[in-house]
């Protein structure tokens, strides 16, 4: 025992050397804070503390079971789930920036391992866990790094919003059959995903199952919890209300009532101690390749768990949050589970909002709670063995509860039609689906309907005024037909290239039609697509006797048409660079060319106007 003791202890001091060399590396090269909690400690005070170290008890006496209860969830021994609670929670707090993140297990990231191994039944579980977890926490670093979360941007909020109800009623759907006492008998095999319709379906089901003292415990933790919470964060009322409830659960046990409480909960060093990351062995290589596609999606969604949950706490108690921050704390927490848990970690949605309700005011809570979750494991388990299952199930479902934000979900149904369809699509495919699928699902709708928004330029035709100003012309102004002068604004990607080119061929069917300009001033992220829509443009305008010209070329736009080879098609005499000092200058030099090519001196302009747009004017872009 002291033998294996000491080479763990060798293990994790390499370990730990290399893991800070690396993350201050990583840091180093970017923006990254390497121990930001520093600033939160400064102006640091008795009182935080205590309210601090209430919330991280109270986040101990959930992290136990519900590690338990995932950890079984991912057909793993029931130690990885309490040590990944602890360790996630200890380490991702020294590098995080938000306030009342909570690291550990979660339904997701336990569906999406339990699931993969069960199509993998050749793949050995247990010898795979130490590596899949390590690329976890190596591809969030990463992330970190190249700050790939500066994209839950562009995810809407109707998206977080939707998935955090339904993440809630699928919380409170699995509680039912633990606060109602019912033994609803788990199919041979590995667990399957479960969603709200099957565990409602479940617990209907089996109403003839239905133990009543435990519903009582149910109905009497949550008044209990309710009373106290209205003597404000002062008392911690989840702590509380599970130590009258296990005083009262040992009363009806004495009584006969039988009241299901984890009196199985013992743990030894020996049994929190998994095996490390093996990568001297001949299977590394096979195992990085079978895993890598799964520590992938895990990556993902702990990184779009993290950035919704933080982003919602961060906007209730008023301060702000790092996303590329959290990311690495996150990366960090799973390193060292990969070497002290077992287990992948993402954001906690139960026990954040804990912390957050129990008054919790820094990471600090966090670390208390870690602590706190290992010294109970294995110094007073026998206490915690005593706490009813139905009223830990009941504060689970209390704290769901607060998850749920009316005014926020009434804004996403009624601000736009988009906003709308993103919420209930992402709200229902929580009830149907998995939540790490449900996620996915909601954030494919955001962004097709993001592109679609931003596919759609606007194309505007303008003519010089009396005063030598470009200015839009009036609906149907026409005085030369033979110039027509194309005002582009928006993004000009793939998304766009159909929908412009479309557009400019439309402008083009006047007969008398001989050269287009196309003004690009207001015209952003021009890509391959894009350009060979320009492309295909010139050279059918050339086909039918005439020409193109572009002006307002930006710089990062004249890259692009470089890089493509789109200078010697359009013809270096019709390009033409924006002038930053007079916005028009380049549209003025594009007429004079326009006049040279048709061999006139002063030609009129004809104008087209599409109605359907609503256009800007660009004489003062």
């Amino acid at each position: 025992m002291l033998s294996h003791l000491r080479e763990w202890f060798q293990q994790l001091r390499d370990f730990a050397r290399q893991g800070r060399t690396w993350i201050q590396t990583v840091a180093a090269d970017s923006d990254l804070d390497p121990f930001p909690l520093r600033q939160t400690l400064k102006g640091y005070d008795g009182e935080m503390l205590k309210a601090d170290c209430r919330s991280g008890l109270d986040g101990a006496l959930l992290a136990i079971p519900q590690g338990m209860a995932f950890a079984v969830v991912a057909g793993l021994p029931l130690a990885y789930g309490i040590t990944c609670s602890a360790v996630a929670c200890v380490v991702g707090a020294l590098l995080m920036s938000s306030r009342h993140s909570i690291y550990g297990p979660t339904n997701a990231t336990a569906f999406m391992v339990s699931s993969y191994f069960a199509s993998f039944p050749n793949l050995n579980q247990m010898a795979s866990m130490p590596m899949l977890v390590f690329l976890v926490g190596a591809l969030l670093i990463f992330g970190a790094y190249f700050r790939v979360a500066d994209m839950a941007r562009f995810i809407s909020r109707a998206v977080v919003v939707a998935y955090l109800t339904g993440a809630a009623l699928q919380m409170f759907a699995h509680q039912l059959p633990v606060v109602l006492g019912q033994q609803i008998a788990t199919p041979p095999g590995k667990p399957a995903a479960r969603t709200l319709v099957s565990d409602l379906h479940e617990v209907l089901g089996n109403l003839q199952a239905i133990h009543w003292p435990s519903a009582l415990i149910c109905v009497l933790a949550i008044g209990c919890y309710y009373g106290l919470k209205r003597f404000g964060k002062r008392f911690p009322a989840l702590t509380l209300t599970l130590i009258l409830m296990s005083l009262l659960a040992l009363m009806m046990n004495k009584a006969g009532l039988e009241i299901a409480t984890y009196s199985d909960l013992s743990f030894t060093w020996r049994t929190l101690l998994p095996p490390f990351p093996d990568f001297t062995s001949g299977r590394a290589s096979a195992q990085f390749s079978q895993l890598f596609g799964l520590a992938l999606s895990l990556a993902f969604v702990a990184m779009l768990e993290n950035s919704a949950m933080a982003r919602t706490l961060a906007s209730r108690s008023g301060h702000s949050v790092d996303a590329n921050q959290d990311m690495l704390s996150l990366g960090a927490a799973n390193l060292a589970c990969a070497y002290l848990s077992g287990m992948p970690a993402s954001h906690s949605l139960t026990r954040s909002l804990a912390a957050y309700e129990s008054g919790a005011v820094s990471p600090v809570s966090a670390i208390v709670s870690g602590v706190v979750c290992l010294v109970a494991a294995l110094t007073i388990g026998p206490l915690v063995a005593f706490i009813p299952k139905a009223a830990l199930g009941a504060m689970v479902i209390c704290v769901a509860v607060a998850l749920i934000n009316k005014r926020q979900i009434h804004i996403s149904l009624r601000a736009t039609g988009a906003d709308a369809v993103v919420f209930l699509t992402t709200f229902i495919a929580t009830l149907l689906v998995p939540l790490h699928v449900a996620i996915f699902t909601g954030v494919g709708i955001s962004i097709i309907l993001y592109l679609h928004k931003a596919s759609q330029p606007s194309l505007v035709e303008y003519v010089f005024n009396a005063e030598g100003n470009l200015a839009e012309a009036n609906q149907g102004g026409r005085q030369h037909p033979a110039i027509s002068i194309v005002h582009v604004e928006g993004d000009l990607f793939f998304a766009s290239a159909d929908l412009f080119r479309t557009q400019i061929q439309g402008s083009c069917t006047d007969p008398n039609l001989r050269i287009v300009i196309l003004r690009l001033k207001n015209a952003r992220h021009l890509d391959a697509t894009c350009a060979m829509a320009i492309e295909e443009l010139v050279r059918a305008l050339r086909a039918d006797g005439r020409d193109l010209i572009v002006s307002g070329v930006s710089k990062d736009l004249y890259r692009v048409l470089k890089g493509a080879g789109m200078v010697e098609v359009i013809g270096k005499d019709n390009l033409f660079p924006a002038s930053p000092s007079n916005p028009n200058l380049s549209t003025r030099n594009a007429l004079r060319r326009a006049q040279e090519i048709l061999g006139i001196k002063d030609a009129d302009v004809r104008i087209y106007y599409d109605p359907s747009k609503s256009p800007q004017s660009p004489a003062s872009s």
